[in-house]
């Protein structure tokens, strides 16, 4: 081929370390059928204090009715004053769905508090567990997709190295299940596995696997693996990308499955760390201080019927492939097609199959880190808003427990209501300039015996307003006392006084971003009904940074919508515009407020925004932050192609690793067919290369025939 010996990599020699040998272990099948959603299997109910769960929910739901109908039958004082208009009507339909989803979040705060405060709420008994040996085998799952290795490696052992300092190391296997694209990372993430094996002294506990094809993204990939390997363990501990959990956390999940066998996932409530940035840092603050609350509040009404977040959480593998096989759903994307937010299906199916699903908020050791831009919250958002949104569709299916539906629902209304939001504020606004501008008609054409008297009650508005807003921001508070009434945690925030001035912080920048994400869903939601799929994309993890020039093309329709907001208020009336003073001003500093909150956090913000891990790092979080600097100097970025021509050891692991390096019969996939012409083509492999798309190259990688050219291109 134009001159170029081909030259066969070597074979796995003595040279090569021995953990090279079995990148897998033995396959282990377990059967996963897809689950039918209009077909409910017989199951039974899993046991539990219902009387009391029941009495929970009760007060959750009748408090947030209570508090709903209260708010409604004011604002329709405030509005029908002279009689509804259509413009009023519409207000306060919006007004009454609205406030029903904060007072549902106010109610439950409280159930969150009255947990907190009063004795645990434990069904598994893992606080007062005896330990006793692990007698069944857990893998533990590291799913990544086109991911820094060095910050996913170095967090998977830093957990490597928390359990096995608790001496259980032999009842885990560990598992980097690879969804990668890019032909770089891809290779990158092979070196990084070998390293990481030699690093650990070269135990086979440690397993990588990548997919040619990441079908069903990471439900698929999960799903892959229960098919393969699944019938080896009792339990998998799905990670994600950023996650790190202590080895102590993971015995207590470990070993609350061992000791009921009835229970099929248990969920653990990541604390977000790491952040560099100011947006970053404020979200894990907001964690920290409120995230508690709000998910015992949780924990405390779902009982055996609660949810699945994706991630930092144990799964019984049976339970998991007996009834957690997601079907594609009818139509055509975004809609249609494979389940994209799958975690809430899975377990809302694990339910439905008798499966108890425990949420253990109150256990410490579990971790994960934040988007470090309002930008990236963003793009996160919309791929999120098309998997709930999906959810629309499973609604109706047979068999699910009433509580699977309200997560499904609840899942929904968190984007739904940002538009909601929007149409409200609009129309709030136009029966405002109906009343300034438009001449009334105090005598329609209807028979009456009295005037028409076009008018809403300023000063009962006010207190609606007062009121929403104090149902809105009390959890807040109330988060705060419960904090001060515990005095470790009171410490580790550095003081009462240090964690009010952060939460005063922290409500100020996130009510000026609010209007901006309002905005951001609400345009995501429009563009999903219009069909157009979200793709998916990894999500930025380093220092948050960005540009001015994209940011101000993002976000200047924000600003002029801004701007045309205030200028329409202010025409109505001075009082109508300091009233709307926080939509509009989050709204026209949309550009200035991202590429602040982008940065690295301002000197005031230190000490306010700091949070109990900052304070006194668990050492599973500074080994994992000391690891990912250390590997991250080391590995540099180099070419794939390069990389396995210059490191005979990877080449022949990456050899090995490959589940087809020749062209299996019936195999017709183009990115392989077209690589292999490409690169017999190409005379030089920079020509090689800048032909071909990454997944041509990726798929040259994986390709026996396409990989040898490469090679020989790189040694002429």
């Amino acid at each position: 081929m134009d001159g170029v010996t081909l030259e066969r990599a070597p074979a796995l020699g003595h040279d090569a370390p021995a953990a090279l040998a079995d990148a897998l272990p033995p396959e282990a099948p377990l059967a996963m059928p897809v689950q039918s959603l209009w077909q409910a299997p017989r199951a039974s109910h899993p046991p539990g204090p219902r009387l009391a769960l029941w009495l929970r929910r009760a007060f959750v739901f009748l408090g947030a009715a209570v508090l709903t109908m209260f708010a409604a039958h004011e604002m329709y004082l405030v509005l029908d004053v002279g009689g509804l208009t259509v413009l009023e009507g519409v207000v306060l339909a919006l007004f009454v769905v609205l406030f029903a989803w904060i007072g549902f979040s106010f109610t439950n705060a409280l159930g969150g508090a009255m947990a907190m405060l009063g004795r645990r709420v434990d069904p598994l008994g893992i606080a007062t567990a005896t330990p006793a040996p692990l007698t069944q085998r857990t893998a533990i799952l590291m799913p990544t997709y086109n991911e820094a290795p060095a910050r996913i490696f170095a967090g998977l052992q830093a957990t490597y190295e928390s359990v096995e300092a608790t001496g259980a190391i032999d009842a885990f296997d560990f598992f980097i299940l690879s969804d990668t694209t890019d032909a770089d990372v891809w290779i990158a993430e092979e070196a990084a596995f070998l390293a990481l094996r030699e690093r650990t002294g070269g135990h086979s506990r440690l397993f990588y696997r990548r997919r040619p094809k990441n079908i069903d993204r990471k439900a698929g990939n999960i799903g892959e693996w229960v098919t393969r390997f699944g019938g080896a363990y009792e339990a998998m501990l799905v990670l994600d990308a950023d996650s790190v959990m202590t080895g102590d956390c993971i015995l207590a999940v470990a070993g609350a499955m061992e000791r009921h066998p009835h229970v099929g996932l248990i969920q653990t409530l990541p604390v977000i760390v790491g952040g560099r940035t100011l947006f970053s840092r404020m979200q894990q603050f907001a964690g920290r201080l409120y995230g508690p609350m709000l998910a015992e509040g949780l924990a405390w009404w779902h009982g055996p019927d609660s949810n699945y977040w994706g991630h930092n959480a144990i799964i019984r593998t049976r339970a998991f492939a007996g009834s957690a096989g997601l079907p594609h759903l009818k139509g055509r994307k975004p809609f249609g097609g494979h389940i994209l937010s799958h975690d809430f299906i899975e377990a809302a199916l694990i339910r439905r199959g008798g499966w108890a699903v425990h949420m253990v908020p109150w256990l410490k050791g579990s971790y994960e880190e934040g988007p470090p831009a309002l930008t990236d919250l963003a793009v996160r958002d919309r791929r999120w808003c098309q998997g709930n949104l999906q959810h629309a569709a499973v609604l109706p299916a047979r068999g699910l427990h009433p509580v699977s539906r309200i997560h499904l629902l609840t899942g929904i209304g968190s984007y739904i209501t940002a538009p909601l939001w929007l149409i409200m504020l609009i129309a709030g606004l136009m029966t405002a300039l109906q009343a300034r501008f438009v001449p009334p008609d105090y005598f329609p054409s209807e028979f009456s015996l009295f005037p028409n008297w076009p008018a809403q009650d300023p000063i009962r508005a006010a207190w609606v307003f007062v009121g929403t807003m104090g149902v809105l921001l009390l959890p807040k508070v109330i988060a705060y006392l419960v904090m001060l009434t515990d005095p470790p945690t009171r410490r580790a925030f550095g003081g009462g006084i240090l964690a009010f001035f952060g939460m005063i912080g922290e409500t100020l920048i996130a009510g000026l971003a609010a209007p901006v994400m309002m905005l951001a869903q609400s345009s995501a939601v429009a563009t999903i009904l219009a069909g157009r799929d979200g793709g998916w994309n990894p999500q930025r993890r380093d220092d948050g940074t960005v540009a001015l020039g994209p940011t101000l093309r993002h976000f200047l329709p924000h600003t002029l919508f801004g701007m045309a907001l205030g200028g329409a208020a202010l025409a109505i009336s001075l009082p109508l515009f300091l009233w709307m003073l926080p939509v509009v001003l989050g709204l026209v500093l949309a550009v200035p407020l991202v590429v602040w909150t982008s940065t690295r956090w301002p000197l005031v913000f230190r000490a306010i925004l700091t949070i109990p891990e900052e304070r006194a790092p668990p050492p599973v979080l500074t080994r994992a932050f000391v690891l990912a600097r250390q590997l991250a100097a080391e590995a540099g970025e180099e070419e794939a192609v390069q990389r396995l021509a210059g490191d005979p050891v990877l080449l022949a692991a990456h050899r090995r690793m490959l589940p087809a390096a020749e062209r299996p019969p019936g195999d017709y996939a183009p990115e392989r067919l077209v690589a292999r012409a490409k690169v017999t083509d190409a005379a030089r492999l920079d020509e090689a290369l800048r032909l071909l798309t990454p997944r041509e190259k990726a798929a040259a990688l994986g390709d026996g025939p396409a990989l040898d050219r490469l090679l020989a291109l790189a040694r002429a």
